[in-house]
């Protein structure tokens, strides 16, 4: 098996690995997750096989790190049923998928009874990394490809939706924590094959707990639950060297040093709309965290200017950069409705004014 040292060009591996080691390297790294198609379209015009038409757009960006891309549904195809990989009716929404029907668990009572599938080890090795290997060599020389999943606690809340999810953690509290269980053994198992077959040198692990300003729930429950769920992900994961990015949309200060104690190395995407300040992030965990994103993604890639664009790539830049330490990028992903200017004016300044020493 070709490890990613062999699969990358040498200046985008270094590039990474002296970033996330806290060094400065030639330039800062750019990580993204990109869901427009106009951007495609520029990029790739005609292609109809969605994983060549982003590699294509990664590689024309110039973007070191690909965490995954959006479906980037054509216009046609918005609002569309299918079904996921359980067989429910769910709709296509921007480059997502929704509920259809509402959920899967609708009462308390059905909580303990809901069948959550065991992940087989076959299976995670034969068909998840195959999918990861495929991803990796497809987006290889330019651009490392990080695998990834969830621990467990957003898919388990995501099934009932958070009112019903936050009832059951008063009134069906046994029947819950059987869920997060057989959640968080999945997580692990995938976590476990990623640390074995040394897919990458990165991990990210995706479940979100914060809103804008605030926790989606209190510490104490997240300590109690979430956070040995996303521990048992990275136990593994880090006893094999490899680095774990965390993320989740939202302002998850108040629990950062929970996060770093459960194992994480990084943290993404640091919503600076969400109050997310990664000056602050900076100065507190630098040698510590692995700073990710941070370029709003919500008001001023899709709203602004590409002055305004350029200006909000040197200010996260200049808060971040200097040291290593930091991999820059959206404050989540580059979404539909971005225009394909702000997307090229993005891009063009992270390769300016991005450099080493930062002088912008």
């Amino acid at each position: 098996m070709r490890q990613m040292r062999d699969l990358l060009d040498s200046a985008v591996f270094d590039r990474i690995m002296k970033a996330a080691s806290f060094e400065e390297p030639d330039r800062v790294p750019i990580w993204d997750y990109l869901d427009n198609r106009p951007v495609l379209e520029h990029f790739a015009p005609g292609e109809r096989d969605l994983l060549e038409a982003n590699v294509k757009t990664y590689h024309g960006l110039g973007i070191d790190l690909c965490r995954g891309f959006g479906s980037s549904f054509r216009d046609e195809e918005e609002g569309q049923e299918v079904t996921d990989e359980n067989g429910r009716p769910v709709r296509r929404v921007s480059g997502k998928t929704s509920w259809l029907v509402g959920r899967p668990i609708r009462r308390l009572e059905e909580i303990a009874k809901y069948e959550i599938p065991p992940l087989s080890e076959e299976w995670v090795r034969d068909v998840w990394a195959a999918e990861v290997r495929k991803a990796r060599e497809a987006f290889a020389p330019h651009t490392m490809y990080v695998p990834g999943a969830g621990c467990g606690f957003h898919g388990a809340y995501d099934l009932m939706g958070l009112q019903l999810f936050s009832y059951a953690v008063h009134d069906a509290a046994d029947d819950l924590a059987g869920l997060l269980r057989r959640q968080s053994e999945n997580s692990a198992l995938i976590a476990r094959a990623a640390a074995e077959l040394k897919l990458s040198p990165l991990f990210m692990i995706g479940d979100d707990i914060a809103y804008k300003n605030k926790l989606m729930f209190s510490p104490q429950l997240l300590r109690r639950t979430f956070i040995p769920m996303l521990e048992a992900m990275c136990r593994p994961l880090r006893a094999a060297g490899i680095k774990v990015i965390y993320h989740s949309d939202g302002d998850v200060t108040p629990i950062v040093d929970d996060l770093i104690e459960a194992g994480i190395d990084g943290l993404n995407p640091i919503e600076p709309i969400a109050g997310m300040d990664i000056a602050f992030l900076k100065r507190k965990y630098w040698r510590r965290l692995i700073l990710v994103g941070n370029v709003d993604c919500s008001q001023v890639l899709p709203l602004g200017t590409p002055q305004d664009v350029e200006r909000a790539v040197k200010e996260c830049l200049r808060a971040a950069a200097p040291g290593g330490g930091h991999f820059i990028g959206s404050s989540s992903e580059v979404t539909p409705s971005t225009p394909l200017e702000n997307v090229l004016a993005f891009y063009r300044a992270i390769h300016e004014w991005g450099t080493y020493p930062i002088r912008c």
